[in-house]
């Protein structure tokens, strides 16, 4: 064991004190709240050009419904050909011409748009809101209904869910689906991402002292599996290490800049926005439905934390074994292309059945792939927050455990072997009968 710390200190400390540590430990919270800033601002910005669209109407209620605005002018025509608005389309300055068909029950209008460039998005959307309201308005004024308008005007309503979960002694508390989802989306994208980046590190490490024949020199102090734990519990610890100063620097970061995105020209900027303000209004009421804040308030982040912590450890170390192996298999990391598709590929299937694990948390889908130990790690984190019972979370975490060790004896055995292999690329075959080697 002491050799292990050893090996553990050394990995730890010779990364650390890299200046390219330090300079990606520190610029990386600036450079995800710059992201969020620069997002921001770009809510805001506005198309400047002056857009002009020629309208044939075949409806009869174009007219009525779309309304000029800034940058964006209607202008009606009574031909009935595209033939003569395409020959003068460029001279007049058009930015599109709008067909809107005739209205039939039981049928949908066409809007046909035409251009010599593809039409804005927003545009699309502006016309079809306003064509929608006005031909639904249109369809029911044909059924002769005395004070439809005032019908209309009682009838719309706007739903305020509110969701409650009662616990064991059943007390409720407040609950959000949206809240539940974003926690155990950005826990799960954490931890496949840190299995990927600190996995992938551990196998270059390996590559490169392997290529610097530096790594003859260590075994021949230290056991092949003391060396191959070593690294992995060292890179585990800087990963750790990089983890926490990244949460602690951008809380920071987001406290000190959240009154400037709020209440600055950034924030006003997003509400002058149409379609951010209507999205934002629809938040709104989602947040005042269900509480938000007391939502929050309800959670008991400490069993999440925990959890996270034990799912990525050992989600690392079982992968981190993998990586190890595949690293002492070869020379250099252009021969790990076909080595790394078997162990990417679970990686990626979790990531997948992550986003139906936080959609459907108590499905035998989510339930089994949760207990798969390679997928585990993913799908569990999605599924924690929306509380299920502790007996999963300890059953998949001792599946986890199980097969980290056994993982961690089969890779220990292509190590040892691979660790002192030079000029030849070895085959998934291969490195099996390396494994069934007795000494």
């Amino acid at each position: 064991m002491k050799k292990i710390f050893l090996i553990i200190e050394r990995e730890f400390l010779t990364r650390v004190k890299k200046k390219s540590f330090i300079i990606i430990t520190l610029l990386a919270p600036l450079f995800f709240a710059a992201l969020l800033v620069t997002s921001f601002f770009l809510q805001g910005v506005k198309d400047t050009e002056d857009k002009t669209i020629m309208v044939i109407d075949h409806s009869g209620i174009a007219e009525q419904a779309l309304e000029s605005a800034d940058l964006l002018t209607f202008v009606f025509s009574p031909a009935t050909s595209l033939d003569s608005i395409k020959q003068n389309f460029k001279q007049e300055k058009l930015y599109a011409v709008l067909v809107v068909g005739q209205i039939t029950n039981n049928a949908p209008v066409s809007l046909e748009m035409y251009s010599f460039k593809q039409p804005n998005l927003d545009v699309q959307k502006n016309i079809e809101r306003s064509l929608k309201r006005a031909i639904e308005t249109e369809k029911l004024k044909t059924y002769n209904i005395e004070g439809l308008d005032a019908i209309l005007a009682d009838v719309k309503t706007d739903l305020l869910v509110k969701t409650f979960v009662w616990d064991e002694s059943g007390k409720e508390k407040a609950s959000n689906s949206i809240i539940f989802m974003g926690i155990s989306y950005i826990l799960s994208i954490l931890i496949y991402a840190f299995i990927f980046m600190f996995g992938a590190l551990v196998m270059r490490s390996i590559i490169e002292e392997k290529a610097s024949r530096i790594v003859e020199v260590i075994i021949s102090s230290v056991k092949p599996f003391q060396l191959m734990m070593g690294k992995i519990i060292g890179v585990a610890s800087v990963g750790l290490l990089q983890f926490i100063i990244w949460v602690v620097l951008t809380i920071i970061i987001f406290v000190s800049v959240q009154g400037f995105i709020g209440g600055g020209e950034a924030g006003q900027m997003m509400v002058a926005d149409p379609v951010t303000q209507e999205a934002m209004q629809q938040f709104a009421k989602e947040a005042n439905s269900s509480d938000m804040f007391t939502v929050i308030a309800n959670i008991n982040f400490l069993p999440i934390i925990i959890s996270f912590l034990f799912f990525f450890l050992f989600g690392y170390l079982l992968y981190a074994s993998l990586f190890a192996a595949i690293g002492s298999a070869v020379e250099n990391e252009a021969d790990t292309q076909q080595l790394m598709l078997p162990v990417t590929i679970p990686l990626i299937i979790g990531l997948l059945l992550m986003v139906h694990a936080f959609q459907y948390p108590d499905s035998s889908l989510s339930f089994w792939t949760s207990m798969v130990p390679f997928t585990s790690p993913m799908v569990m984190m999605a599924r924690i927050p929306f509380g299920i019972p502790t007996w999963q979370i300890i059953l998949s975490l001792s599946i986890l455990f199980v097969t980290f060790l056994a993982l961690v004896w089969f890779a220990g055995k292509i190590y040892r072997v691979g660790i002192l292999m030079y000029g030849k690329k070895p085959s998934l075959k291969e490195m099996w009968k390396w494994i069934r080697y007795k000494n």
